[in-house]
């Protein structure tokens, strides 16, 4: 177990709390629902074991429910991790990339796809900041350092989806990072065409029907 701080600045006032950093970072991540605070304390200076107020609480949480207000801190604030688990963080998600463009890109000048060695070499040679979000949020951008070193494009399907009026709201999060095309319709419904990396079309479906609970309606549109 290695204890490690979490803080946020809150109405103007700093807030800290020391918790479990394994478990600090799941929760954050979104991989686990569970997360506490070291005696149940929110501090303003832990260092210094000054304890935050209720009415500090309030005003800056709008709620003195110290479970709340953990969650609060850890999904929205600042982890502090040491260097080792930084660097283990950065492997992880280069190795994670590298099995990204290994599976869904190519070489447009021949068709054939890129071995793992060379996609790792082209990345190192990019020096490619790669941060430690989503890879489908940031895909273009690796991609459009990577296309200096070496030919690559994403092997992608193109969809046409039509998205009912209620659901357009929830939907765009998901479409707008794969998003080609878009036309509003005259009911209020979201006709769009969006190119998905081919390896995690069924994940994209798996998404978009989950939040749609199965009334969009999609067509792969295949290459002319």
């Amino acid at each position: 177990m290695t204890q490690t701080l979490a803080r946020i600045k809150q109405a103007g006032k700093h807030f800290e709390i020391l918790v479990d950093l394994d478990d600090a970072l799941k929760f954050k991540k979104g991989e686990s629902d569970f997360i506490e605070a070291e005696g149940d304390k929110i501090f303003t200076d832990s260092k210094k074991g000054q304890v935050a107020s209720h009415s500090d609480l309030e005003k800056a949480f709008g709620t003195t429910d110290v479970k709340e207000i953990v969650e609060k801190i850890v999904k929205s604030g600042e982890v502090l991790v040491t260097h080792e688990q930084r660097s283990a963080e950065q492997e992880q998600k280069f190795r994670q990339v590298v099995d990204f463009l290994t599976n869904n890109s190519v070489d447009p000048q021949t068709g054939n796809p890129h071995t793992s060695e060379r996609i790792k070499n082209a990345l190192k040679q990019s020096h490619v900041n790669i941060k430690n979000t989503a890879i489908e949020n940031q895909i273009k951008d690796i991609l459009l350092e990577i296309s200096k070193i070496i030919p690559i494009k994403l092997e992608t399907k193109k969809v046409r989806i039509t998205v009912p009026a209620i659901h357009t709201g929830k939907v765009y999060g998901i479409i707008s990072q794969y998003k080609d095309q878009e036309k509003w319709l005259d009911n209020g419904s979201l006709e769009v065409v969006v190119e998905v990396p081919s390896g995690i079309i069924m994940d994209f479906y798996d998404k978009l029907n989950s939040v749609t609970h199965g009334s969009a309606i999609t067509e792969e549109i295949k290459n002319e």
